[in-house]
């Protein structure tokens, strides 16, 4: 589990792929000195597990369904990405409930700059729309936020300077694709609908 309390961002060192799987290897300078083999780590929101590791950089197995379903697939060296190891017993809640289990990917429709904060607008997957209430959770590349606005698939979050500069949330241009998760307590309270109906 994790916070979406973004306490680093990563350079994609480089790639491996074979066939449909790939290697990913991060260096995560300002996460760690040091990483355990087989701890998990949000990786924009996707849960990946150190398989190898050398001082603050580590590389992690990306299976078939996580690069298609995810914005990993599409990775090249060099991207930041946002990083959050896993959370502790003793973790500062700031964010929400974030499992790296990623519900889909949205691209980003509008960008409106304010004076004070920034509007980002984006387009979600329709299958995973009634999840997202106004002033509900959404981790957005493992970043929690609030949904400020939500109009059918669309949903505006809007970031503050430091989010803008301390995350890799800043630098999306209209297009640009992020990995969403959404908040898991509703889609328990739907499944726990279903089964009384």
């Amino acid at each position: 589990m994790f916070t979406g309390i973004i306490p680093a961002v990563g350079i994609v060192a480089a790639i491996e792929r074979d066939g449909s799987t790939s290697v990913i290897t991060i260096d995560a300078t300002g996460l760690a000195d040091e990483f355990t083999h087989g701890e998990s780590i949000a990786v924009n929101g996707t849960c990946l597990t150190v398989t190898e590791s050398t001082g603050s950089t580590w590389s992690g197995d990306v299976m078939r369904i996580t690069n298609e379903t995810t914005t990993l697939g599409g990775l090249a060296v060099g991207d930041r990405v946002n990083l959050e190891r896993a959370a502790t017993a003793g973790t500062f809640l700031g964010g929400h409930i974030v499992q790296g289990h990623v519900d889909g990917v949205a691209t980003l429709a509008s960008r409106d700059e304010g004076a004070e904060w920034t509007d980002l607008t984006f387009e979600i997957p329709a299958s995973i729309e009634r999840y997202v209430a106004v002033k509900g959770s959404i981790a957005l590349n493992g970043v929690s936020l609030t949904a400020a606005a939500v109009e059918g698939p669309r949903v505006t979050v809007s970031l503050i300077d430091t989010t803008l500069e301390e995350t890799n949330l800043g630098a999306l241009a209209v297009g640009d694709r992020v990995n969403v998760e959404v908040d898991v307590i509703a889609k328990y309270v739907e499944k726990m609908l279903e089964a009384k109906a």
